[in-house]
């Protein structure tokens, strides 16, 4: 009966050694880290001790006495709420874009910042309105490379401080006012008409140029012309036409003209 009673007191005991063992031992993957706090103060882990924060690995905490915050150190991809944005030259504009970044340092993670995640973003969302106000239009849609790099730059040296390294910031859409949308069509659709003047425009130039060269030969070769008379005569041949046109010199007319000249000039 004592042993009975013996053991039925020992079972608490095991159950209590359980939980304290259970909440006394961490396990952390590869990608992640701990920060211990004993008694509020940072401290190391019993097993395992890191340099930028406990792990990975196995963990062994003393129960009751440390806290562990587990932060984890792959990369993270956030999106950025589209921005209301007022260009340089006073178009409104909204704008969204991409984040991706990295803990590098969990203890800085930890105690230099409230939420790294939520003072990230904000600090994106500040700097895409900041950056994007200083440029122009015609800019924003086309040096989009330019002003991711200089995003990033700018991020990345505000979240240093806290740890986190800043991979690329990507502006992803550029919405643009319907108004705004039906004025830079027409500007296209009349760039597209000019450049199809401009062309057409050279090309008549290089046929002009290309037909004074050929009257410049046919005058110093005369037997040329003859030679495109035949030539000419033979593409309307081949067309089957049912009129054939026989060219005729000019210069077989010359003495009958000079013959009508002289005797209209004697009748006075």
């Amino acid at each position: 009966m004592r042993g009975l009673d013996w053991t039925l007191g020992l079972i608490p005991v095991v159950v209590i050694a359980f939980f304290v063992l259970l909440n006394a031992v961490r396990i952390l993957r590869e990608y992640e880290r701990a920060v211990i706090f004993r008694f509020g103060r940072q401290s190391r882990a019993i097993i395992n001790p890191g340099g930028d924060g406990s792990g990975p690995g196995l963990i062994l905490l003393i129960p009751f006495v440390d806290k562990m915050v587990k932060v984890s150190l792959r990369t993270v991809v956030m999106d950025v709420p589209p921005q209301d944005v007022i260009t340089r030259d006073n178009v409104s504009v909204k704008v969204n874009a991409v984040i991706f970044f990295r803990v590098l340092d969990a203890n800085k993670a930890v105690i230099s910042v409230e939420d790294y995640l939520y003072a990230t973003s904000q600090m994106a969302q500040t700097t895409l309105r900041s950056v994007l106000g200083q440029q122009e239009l015609d800019d924003l849609l086309a040096s989009r490379e330019k002003i991711n790099e200089e995003l990033t730059r700018i991020i990345d040296q505000h979240t240093n401080p806290w740890g986190v390294k800043v991979a690329a910031v990507e502006v992803k859409n550029v919405d643009l006012p319907q108004d705004m949308q039906r004025a830079m069509s027409k500007q296209a659709e009349a760039e597209r008409e000019r450049r199809a003047k401009v062309i057409n425009a050279e090309g008549e130039f290089q046929a002009a140029a290309k037909l004074a060269e050929a009257a410049d030969v046919l005058t110093r070769f005369p037997v040329a012309v003859q030679l495109r008379y035949l030539q000419t005569m033979r593409e309307i041949a081949s067309e089957r036409n049912t009129t054939t046109f026989f060219p005729v010199p000019i210069d077989l007319f010359a003495p009958i003209l000079r013959a009508l000249g002289q005797s209209q000039e004697a009748k006075p």
